[in-house]
Order: structure tokens, then C-alpha cells, then sequence
């Protein structure tokens, strides 16, 4: 019999061999096939096997696999139990490679399938600082000030480090162990190279090697037996990567060289030096595990550094605010403080959380998270964001979003996760690795054979020394951390630039938009329309009558538009009527029932749809209005058109720049909007545009993006509200407004912080030093052990006399990661402006 299951979890071709090798295991089971782009197991059995039964082999195996029937949902959630090593953590731990894409674990360790360490998430909560005394250290406080007991000043409680650092510590007190011990084995071994050498004079060689014997103990058992570890974890799990190589190549050296010690009388002459006994190779296989760690260290210390974009977001977030209470001033911390809250803001403070102005008026630098160096001016009722620095007034704030709904927590954990996530160029890399490993063992052992064969004398040695370079030189993970690196350090100097990339590819796919399709209100348009005038054509009601139905039905909306006509009114101090009925249209208008009245609010097709009449000069002063590029939404009562009302929204100042900015990289620009056509036309000609649609309802603007991307256009949308939704979900990126609403941010996969067109020409500025910086790092892995392994094989011998050094080999190896890792990190500098 034969079923179909859906797999959760797997993310490479190491995650598709791996399932397919754990579930053919089980008893009763004839074959499996496993797909990795449906994520689906076909499972050929003797007999029905039940699931719970595939489940419990995925679960013992640790790949944090799961398993359900079509249609069902998983016995066992993917990704974060899995627990590699011991030890604690104060985040979450993934791959830097992304092995497993987006896998996480809850533990530091090593990666199951490449074997390289776990990086650190960074924590979205910020650490509370917390005061103790030096004297009395039971004292613990959470603000500064006197100890109780002694009156001292309390000093901060250092916060525990980061398992990050807890790991680059571990790894550099292992490098000096292993360099002490390394360091007398090679001057021991190089000493035979001088005449004379003294050291045979105290004894003779064969107490020497078992000298370095000893000496190599603590090296290999010690400060590098996680490389065997993780070498001997990769042949069981046939995930072979860097340490099957490094495990593989340092081990035969130094078991070859205890073996040559005890029985030195099985080995031919050609082994054995003049002294009568075997060469051995403890210099060779400690100092090549001893610059692998070295690699290690500072992989570690450079991987600190890519994420540095998160980690100075994080220092934004303040510790402590101060509430407001019936006049009352009272400190307390972040976490404390709820919706509806009252915060003083102090000059020069942090602001604590989002929320809006309520009382006073100050600047603030938003630099942090807009990538603006110019302070705006906020005003009672203007938006204020957690982290961003107050100016030099005070004023006080009503919260409105705390925790992690803050836009300073949503970057945060945005940026994590796109670093996180995979591009598409990756599968490339992936591809390539999963033969490359094998391809290197072959290489190796041609390598062996050859020289054995053809090799002067002694050939054994050459063939042994040779193969040994050639398992080491090999570098899989410079190949394997091309792409994430560039990704990381991108995606963090985009947050740094007001620019939050949800994945990895939509910023890949950036870089081939040909298409811009730009929404106009508050995308275009500042979005903070106002109201200009209200007009009265009916003999029978008055311009205050025509606002207050305006107004009536707009109390109900949360249109921006309407938002505009609720303010004037307010500051005509006009009152609402009771509004029954009420019905939203989208790209429409509004309808409802007040006093009896049908009323109906909006553009031409909703006066067409309520079969509102429609007289001469109402349509004459309209289009007036239109032709200047004004917003106009029309109002009937009872079937009969009696006003409208005109509302302006300024063109912000660096849409006309930033449109021809893109023009000019070869970019079209298309304007789609709601409005009518003589709106339309007016913004257009302001803008210099050629290319324009009105009248858009969501789904027009859907279907001009899908006709867009039939005739093979690789379309990006940008805009900010509902009605966008629909377009920038089917876009091949779609860029949202962060001034906008929170379905067009969630339908996107770029947000502007600023809500700038001028941040869309930054960020297909990245996307494109981005891809060139993957590319390089590709190049450079690639020619790397292009040139490397055939000269490690010994290619040059023939012709120039020259050998690469197993040690040699190692140190290559050791900074070809690290190498990498320096050219991502120079994405850091890039200017995107």
C-alpha cells in the first residue's frame, strides 16, 4: 500500500535526504520517496503502519520534524526543542548558514548539519538594569540611588553576557590551551631541520615523538574534540560538511602517527626517517586543529558584528518611564506600563513607547528608525515612536502600543527574521555543497593513489602528506555563509535606513524590477488630506447642513479622507447626527440612514450605484475643483446629489525626485488611484508622469498587476492603505508605507519606515549592492577551492617544485570563512542614499 503525508520542517536537500533516511528505517516500510518543493513523504508499506509511529522515529531522530496526513494538522510542531548541547542561552539560536532555514533552536550548540556554532537571536526585550550595593550586595533596587543599610551609592548589576560572548570566551581559552601544547610539539618537530640540533643530544628521537605524543593529548581530547564530535556526527547522520574534512584529514595524521609509535616495524622503509624511526605528524595534526579553531575564534568575534544593526536598535529602547497619575509623577519600568497610560517625556529622554502626543509640543530625532538626521516637530495629536530621542521640551504622552507591539519591537523582530530566511541565490550554494564534501574525500584518495603511483621518493609520505592537504584545504562553509552573511549585514543597514525587509527574497528579487506602481494618496501624497471647502448646491439645505451629514456619516470611518471632514468639523464646531445603517464601499464611499435621510458620501460611481441625480452645475464646479488636482467626494440625500466637499493632500516634497530618480535606472512608473481622472492627471503632470490609471477600484489595481506580469514585467507596488492590499500581495514585491495601515504593512514584504518614495530608491539601491556582495562572496569561495584543492593536490609539483603544507592548508581554510564574513561586513559602509 502506498500514502501520502505532508512534511513540516525541512528547508535544504540535507533536510529532504535526512527525512527520507530516518523514515526508510522503520519496519514494514518498502520505500520512501520525499519531495522537498510539495514538503510531502510518499511512503510505500507491506502493512499499515500508524502515524504516530513515523512521528515517534522523526522525534528520536532530533530533527524536529513533523508529520500529518493531507489536510490534517502536525502531530508535533516544527523547530524549537531541539536541545544540540548543554548550556543556557538568553535568546534564540540558529544557524549562520540556515542549514535548516528558518530553524531555531532554544539552546547554544552546533548545527546538526554543518556543524558550525549556533548564533544568538537577539532578545526583543531589553535587559532592566537593576542597582545593588557594593557593601551589602542583598540589596537590590531597580532604580539608582543610597543604600538602606549603608547609605553608598548603589552601583548597576552587570548584566550576565550574552551566550555569544559566553562562546567566543569558551573557544579563545581553548585557543591558548591548544596554542601552548602546539607551540613545543612544532618547535620539537622543526627542529630536525637544524644542524646540529641540540635536542638529540639530550635524547634520541623516539623519546622525542612520545614527548609530542604527550604534548598532543590535551590538544586533540581536549581544546579540539568537538571537531571529531562534530566530524563523527556528520558521517552518522551522512551530513557530510567542513568537519567530516577536518576530522577526517587531522585524524589520520595523528592516528597514523600513534600507530607509527607502537608498532614503527610494520612500516616500509620509505616511512621511516634516518634516525629508524616512522615519521610522525603530531606537529601537523595539532597545528591543523589548533588554526581551525583560530577560524573558529574569529568567526565567532566577526559574527558578533553582523548583527550590530539589531543590537544598537536595542539600545534604543529605554528602561525606565515615568507615569503620570492625577498629577503625579511616578518612575517605573517599561514593562509596566499599559494602553491608556500617561508618560512624561523629559528633554534629551528616550521616548518609552508608541503612542500620541496629549500635552505640549517638542522636537524629536527619529533618525534611529527613519534614517532621517533632520527632528520633527510634534504637535498634541502627532505620533511618537518608542526609542526615537525628545528634543529639548517636555511634554506628556498617552501609550498606545506597548511590548512588542511597539514599531521599535516590530523592526527588531522584522530584521531577525529576515536574516533568518533564505534567498533564492542560496539554492545555488545549497546545491553545490551537497556534492561537495563527497567530491573532496574522492579527491583525496585520487590524490594518495597518484602520488603512490608516480610520486618520487618517498612516495608514501608525499601521497600521505598530500591527501592530508587536500581533506584540509577544502572549505564548504566560506561556499555556505556566502549568501547569509550578505543577507544579515544588509537587512540590518536597511533597518538602520528606515527600510524593514520582511525575507531574504523580496530583497534578492528587488534588484530585477523593471515596474513601479505607486499608489497616490499617502503614497505619493503626504496622506494628511484636508479639508479646503464644503459646497451647498440645493436650495434646501445649507453649506452647515451639508458638513453636518458629511460629518455624520463620517464619524464612522477610518478613511483618512474622513478623518480630514471629522477634524473641520470639530473646528466648526459642528455636531453629528446619529447615523443608522452604516456600510463602507470600498473605492467607494460610505452609505447610511440618518434622520430618516438615505445618505450617500463618495465619488461618482457610488452616486451611480445609489442612483443619485446629479445636476449641471454641481458636475461644473466639481471638475473646476478636479483640474486642480483636488479630491472631491460627493453627497446626496435621498437619491439627489445637494454638495460635496474638497479636499487637498500635498504632494510630498521628494516624491517628484524620487520618481525620477527611478525613471532614470530604467524603471517604469505607474500611477494607480482611486480618484478621479482629472485628479489623476493633475498629480500626474506635477510629477512628470506619462503613465496613469483613475478611477482604480482594489481589484482594477489587482488585475493591472497581474496583466503587468503576464507580458513578463517584474512588477513591485507601493502603497498604504486597504485597498492596496490585494496588489501588493500579488506583486513580486510589494512595498508598503509604515504611515499606512497595518494590512497593507502585513500584505508587503518591504515597509518604509518614513513612508517615503525616496526610501523605495534606498532600497533598490541595497537590494543591488546586496546581490553584488553575494556574488562576490560566491566568486570568492568558489576560485577558492577551485585553485586551492589542485594545488593542495600537488598540480604545481611537476613544474615548480612546489607543495602545500597540510599546516599551510589549515591556515588557508581557516580564513577563507573569515574572509567572507570581512566582505559582508563592508556592506556595513555602503551609501544607499
Amino acid at each position: 500500500m502506498k500514502h501520502t503525508y505532508k512534511i513540516q520542517g525541512m528547508s535544504c536537500n540535507g533536510c529532504r535526504a535526512h527525512v527520507e533516511k530516518t523514515l526508510s528505517t522503520i519496519d514494514h516500510v518498502e520505500k520512501v520517496m520525499v519531495s522537498l518543493e510539495d514538503a510531502e513523504a510518499t511512503i510505500e508499506m507491506a502493512k499499515h503502519i500508524p502515524i504516530t509511529t513515523f512521528q515517534k522515529a522523526l522525534d528520536t531522530d532530533g530533527g524536529g520534524y513533523a508529520i500529518a496526513l493531507p489536510g490534517q494538522e502536525f502531530i508535533s510542531s516544527h523547530a524549537t526543542n531541539k536541545k544540540p548541547s548543554d548550556g543556557k542561552g538568553t535568546g534564540v539560536f540558529y544557524c549562520p548558514m540556515h542549514c535548516e532555514g528558518e530553524k531555531t533552536y532554544d539552546q547554544p550548540g552546533d548545527c546538526p548539519v554543518c556543524g558550525m556554532d549556533l548564533v544568538e537571536e537577539i532578545s526583543l526585550k531589553s535587559p532592566v538594569t537593576q542597582y545593588t550595593c557594593p557593601m551589602h550586595p542583598e540589596v537590590v533596587e531597580d532604580a539608582p540611588g543610597d543604600c538602606p543599610i549603608c547609605g553608598m551609592d548603589l552601583v548597576p548589576i552587570k548584566a550576565d553576557a550574552s551566550a555569544e560572548e559566553k562562546n567566543y570566551k569558551r573557544l579563545l581559552k581553548k585557543l591558548w590551551i591548544a596554542s601552548a601544547f602546539t607551540l613545543p610539539i612544532f618547535l620539537i618537530a622543526m627542529s630536525e631541520m637544524i644542524p646540529g640540533n641540540l635536542l638529540y643530544d639530550w635524547m634520541d628521537m623516539v623519546y622525542w615523538n612520545w614527548i609530542q605524543l604527550f604534548l598532543s593529548l590535551p590538544v586533540v581530547f581536549y581544546a579540539t574534540w568537538m571537531f571529531f564530535e562534530r566530524a563523527y556526527r556528520s558521517i552518522v547522520t551522512w551530513n557530510l560538511n567542513m568537519f567530516t574534512l577536518i576530522g577526517i584529514g587531522a585524524g589520520i595524521a595523528w592516528v597514523f602517527s600513534v600507530f607509527g609509535l607502537l608498532f614503527p616495524d610494520f612500516f616500509p622503509s620509505q616511512f621511516k626517517s634516518h634516525h629508524g624511526t616512522v615519521h610522525v605528524y603530531f606537529e601537523a595534526a595539532t597545528v591543523i586543529l589548533t588554526l581551525v579553531l583560530l577560524g573558529q575564534v574569529l568567526e565567532a568575534r566577526a559574527h558578533s558584528k553582523t548583527n550590530s544593526a539589531v543590537k544598537e536598535l536595542l539600545k534604543l529602547a529605554p528602561n525606565i518611564a515615568y507615569r503620570v497619575t492625577d498629577g503625579e509623577e511616578e518612575r517605573i519600568q517599561i514593562d509596566q506600563i499599559v494602553i491608556g497610560d500617561r508618560l512624561r517625556v523629559k528633554p534629551g529622554d528616550k521616548i518609552p513607547v508608541d503612542g500620541r502626543i496629549d500635552e505640549g509640543t517638542s522636537t524629536v530625532d527619529e533618525s534611529m528608525i527613519t534614517g532621517e538626521p533632520i527632528p520633527v516637530d510634534k504637535n498634541v495629536g502627532d505620533m511618537v515612536r518608542s526609542g526615537t530621542i525628545n528634543g529639548t521640551q517636555s511634554f506628556v504622552m498617552l501609550a498606545e502600543k506597548v511590548g512588542n507591539d511597539t514599531l521599535l519591537s516590530q523592526i527588531i523582530e522584522m530584521v531577525n527574521k529576515a536574516s533568518r530566511s533564505q534567498a533564492p541565490i542560496q539554492k545555488l550554494a545549497d546545491k553545490i555543497s551537497g556534492y561537495f564534501v563527497p567530491a573532496v574525500v574522492v579527491s583525496a584518495i585520487i590524490t594518495f593513489i597518484v602520488w603512490i603511483l608516480v610520486g618520487p621518493d618517498p612516495a608514501y609520505v608525499y601521497a600521505l602528506v598530500n591527501g592530508i592537504a587536500v581533506l584540509i584545504i577544502a572549505c564548504p562553509c566560506a561556499l555556505g555563509l556566502a549568501t547569509p552573511m550578505s543577507v544579515m549585514v544588509g537587512v540590518g543597514k536597511g533597518a538602520q535606513s528606515g527600510i524593514l525587509i520582511k525575507n531574504a527574497e523580496a530583497l534578492q528579487k528587488l534588484n530585477t524590477i523593471d515596474t513601479l506602481i505607486v499608489d497616490k494618496t499617502g503614497t505619493i501624497t503626504e496622506g494628511k488630506p484636508s479639508v479646503e471647502d464644503v459646497v451647498s448646491v440645493s436650495d434646501r439645505y445649507s453649506k452647515k447642513e451639508v458638513l453636518q451629514y458629511i460629518v455624520s456619516l463620517n464619524q464612522h470611518s477610518e478613511h483618512p479622507l474622513a478623518e480630514a471632514t471629522v477634524q473641520y468639523a470639530k473646528q466648526q464646531n459642528i455636531t453629528a447626527f446619529e447615523t443608522e445603517k452604516f456600510t463602507s464601499i470600498t473605492g467607494k464611499g460610505v452609505t447610511g440612514t440618518t434622520s430618516g435621510k438615505k445618505l450617500a458620501l463618495g465619488n461618482e460611481k457610488l452616486m451611480i450605484e445609489v442612483n443619485a441625480s446629479l445636476s449641471k452645475e454641481l458636475n461644473s464646479s466639481v471638475i473646476q475643483e478636479q483640474r486642480r488636482g483636488k479630491t472631491v467626494s460627493y453627497l446626496s440625500v435621498d437619491g439627489i446629489a445637494v454638495g460635496f466637499v474638497v479636499i487637498s493632500d500635498a504632494i510630498k516634497k521628494t516624491s517628484k525626485e524620487a520618481i525620477a530618480t527611478l525613471i532614470a535606472k530604467g524603471i517604469d512608473v505607474i500611477m494607480l488611484t482611486g480618484d478621479n481622472e482629472d485628479t489623476a492627471r493633475a498629480v500626474a503632470s506635477t510629477l512628470d508622469l506619462t503613465d496613469f490609471k483613475a478611477e482604480m477600484l482594489p481589484q482594477d489595481k489587482l488585475s493591472v498587476v497581474e496583466n503587468l506580469q503576464k507580458k513578463g514585467k517584474k512588477v513591485a507596488m507601493a502603497g498604504d492603505g486597504i485597498n492596496d492590499a490585494p496588489a501588493l500581495a500579488q506583486s513580486n514585491v510589494g512595498i508598503a508605507m509604515g504611515t499606512g495601515t497595518d494590512v497593507a504593512i502585513e500584505s508587503a514584504e518591504l515597509t518604509l519606515v518614513k513612508g517615503d518614495l525616496q526610501g523605495i530608491v534606498k532600497a533598490r539601491n541595497l537590494s543591488h549592492k546586496v546581490m553584488g556582495n553575494i556574488k562576490q562572496n560566491l566568486f570568492f569561495a568558489l576560485i577558492y577551492n577551485v585553485v586551492g584543492i589542485p594545488v593542495a593536490a600537488g598540480v604545481l609539483f611537476p613544474f615548480f617544485g612546489i607543495l602545500l603544507s597540510p599546516m599551510i592548508a589549515a591556515l588557508a581554510m581557516s580564513f577563507s570563512s573569515v574572509s567572507v564574513i570581512a566582505n559582508s561586513l563592508r556592506l556595513k559602509a555602503a551609501k544607499i542614499n
